[in-house]
C-alpha cells in the first residue's frame, strides 16, 4: 500500500503542476506503441494508451517543472486561495459539478498529504539534529576546568530560581485551599441544619491535608535544590554528576536503562503524606488500598498479569528510545496510511450532523472533507518549515484558524445559518479532534509493537 500511495501522490503532484496544450501533437501517423495503430493525436483512439514517450533530458524535466510551477493552468492559482480564505465556495462548486475550474479534490488532497509527511520528517529530523549539536557542544564545554566551572554556576543559578518558584507556587496552593475551605466552612456554619461539630472536623481535616500538601511539595523541592547543588559541587571540584557530558548514544542508552527499571503495573508501594495525631508530618511507603490489590489478584486469576503488560510497555519504550531513528520510521510508514482514515471519518461526522438534508449524498460530504483535510496538512506543513522563531505564532494562529475555515466551510458548502454552523462545527471538531488523538495513541502502540 505505501509504494501505490507514493506513486499516486507523485502522479498528483506531476499533475498538480502540469500546463496543458502547449505544444502541438507531432506523432500523427506513427503506429501506437501498444497497439500498432496509427496515431491522429496525443492518445490512441483505438486503445486510449498516451503516446507520449517521456523521454526527456533532465535539463528539459527541470525547465518542464519550473514552467509548470508558473504557469499552472490557472487552475491551482483559483484553487488555493479559494482553500484558505473561501472554503465555503470552493466546496459548494465541487459538491454542484464546477469542478474544472479547480484542481480535482483528491488530488489537492494527496498532494497536502505529501507535503505534510516531507514537512514532518524534515522538522523532526532537524530537530534530531540541533538536539545532537546541543549535546556535542556541551559535551565539549564540560571537558575543560573553566567550562565545568561555568556548568557548575549556572546550575545553581537555575536550581535557586527554580526553588524560589516552586516554593512560591506551594505557598500559594496552601493559602488557596485553606481561604476555600474557609469560605466553605462559614458558609455551612450559617445554614442550621449543619452539625456545628461535623463542619469543624471536615474543616480541621482540610487545614490538615492543606499543610501535608504544602509540606510534601516544600520537601520535593528542597530535595531537587540538594540534588542540583550537589551536582554543581561535583562539578567545582572537577569532576562531572552521573549522566552529565555522556554523548548522545550514550545518553540514550543511560535513558532506556533507567525506563527498564521503572514499574508500570502499580504493584509496589507508593509513596505517601501521613498527618499523626500529635500534628507531625511523616513520608513513607503506603500500601496499596484492598480494593486495588483485590482487582489485581482478580486480573492474575483470569489470566490477565498487569506486570506483564507494564513489562512489554517498558521494554518497548526503552528499544524506541535507544533506537530513535527506526522507531520514527515505523512510525512513518503507518503514519500516512492512518492519516488517510481521517478523511473516513470526517465524512462520517459530516454525515451525522446533516442527516436531516438527504440531498446531500455521502460523496459530498467525503468532498468537503478532503477540503478541510487539505487545509489542515498544508497549512501544519508550512507550520513545521518555518523558523523556530515564527512556528510558536503560526501555530498559535491555527488553533483559531483552523476551526473558522472549518465554520465558513459549512455555512457556504451546506447553507448552515449561523447558529446552527457554529453547533455543527463544534461537534464536527472535538470529534475529529478525538478521533484523531486514538488514531496517534494506536499509532505509537502499533509502532512500538513492531520495534
Amino acid at each position: 500500500m505505501t509504494g501505490e500511495m507514493e506513486a499516486a501522490a507523485a502522479d498528483s503532484v506531476t499533475a498538480f503542476f502540469k500546463r496543458r496544450g502547449k505544444h502541438a501533437f507531432e506523432g500523427v501517423g506513427k503506429p501506437c506503441a501498444n497497439c500498432g495503430t496509427s496515431l491522429e493525436g496525443p492518445y490512441c483512439h483505438a486503445c486510449g494508451q498516451n503516446a507520449d514517450t517521456h523521454h526527456r533530458s533532465i535539463g528539459h524535466l527541470i525547465w518542464e517543472a519550473i514552467e509548470g510551477m508558473f504557469h499552472l493552468d490557472g487552475r491551482l492559482a483559483l484553487t488555493l486561495p479559494a482553500l484558505f480564505l473561501k472554503p465555503g465556495g470552493l466546496a459548494k462548486d465541487y459538491m454542484e459539478g464546477r469542478i474544472v475550474r479547480h484542481v480535482p479534490p483528491f488530488r489537492t488532497f494527496l498532494v497536502a498529504l505529501l507535503l505534510f509527511i516531507f514537512a514532518a520528517e524534515h522538522a523532526i529530523h532537524a530537530s534530531q539534529h540541533h538536539a545532537e549539536e546541543e549535546a556535542h557542544k556541551r559535551a565539549e564545554l564540560l571537558a575543560t576546568p573553566q567550562g565545568r566551572a561555568a556548568e557548575g554556576a549556572r546550575l545553581r543559578a537555575e536550581a535557586a530560581k527554580d526553588r524560589d518558584a516552586a516554593l512560591k507556587e506551594a505557598v500559594q496552593d496552601r493559602d488557596s485551599t485553606l481561604a476555600e475551605a474557609a469560605v466553605d466552612r462559614d458558609a455551612e456554619l450559617k445554614d442550621r441544619d449543619e452539625d456545628r461539630v461535623k463542619v469543624l472536623e471536615r474543616y480541621q481535616k482540610d487545614v490538615g491535608k492543606a499543610a501535608a500538601d504544602y509540606q510534601e511539595a516544600v520537601a520535593k523541592t528542597q530535595a531537587a535544590y540538594a540534588r542540583t547543588i550537589a551536582d554543581a559541587d561535583l562539578l567545582a571540584a572537577g569532576k562531572l554528576p552521573e549522566g552529565m557530558g555522556l554523548t548522545p548514544e550514550e545518553k540514550r542508552k543511560a535513558e532506556a536503562a533507567k525506563i527498564r527499571s521503572l514499574s508500570f503495573n502499580g504493584g509496589g508501594d507508593a509513596p505517601s503524606v501521613t498527618i499523626h495525631d500529635d500534628g507531625h508530618v511523616s513520608t513513607g511507603a503506603t500500601p496499596l488500598p484492598p480494593e486495588a490489590q483485590a482487582a489485581i489478584a482478580d486480573a492474575k486469576a483470569k489470566g490477565h498479569d498487569p506486570a506483564k503488560t507494564g513489562d512489554w510497555l517498558r521494554e518497548n519504550i526503552a528499544k524506541a528510545r535507544e533506537n530513535p531513528e527506526f522507531y520514527q520510521l515505523v512510525l512513518f510508514t503507518w503514519g500516512h496510511r492512518m492519516a488517510v482514515l481521517l478523511l473516513p471519518i470526517v465524512g462520517l461526522a459530516l454525515t451525522l450532523v446533516y442527516r436531516n438534508k438527504p440531498r446531500f449524498f455521502i460523496y459530498d460530504h467525503l468532498l468537503v472533507a478532503m477540503n478541510l483535510l487539505s487545509f489542515a496538512f498544508l497549512t501544519n506543513a508550512l507550520g513545521l518549515v518555518l523558523p523556530d522563531a515564527l512556528k510558536s505564532w503560526w501555530f498559535g494562529l491555527l488553533v483559531f484558524w483552523t476551526p473558522v475555515n472549518l465554520f465558513q466551510t459549512l455555512r457556504g458548502a451546506y447553507g448552515s445559518s449561523i447558529v446552527g454552523a457554529v453547533l455543527k462545527t463544534l461537534i464536527v471538531w472535538w470529534a475529529t479532534v478525538f478521533s484523531f488523538s486514538l488514531l496517534l495513541v494506536g499509532l505509537a502502540l502499533l509502532a512500538l509493537a513492531q520495534i
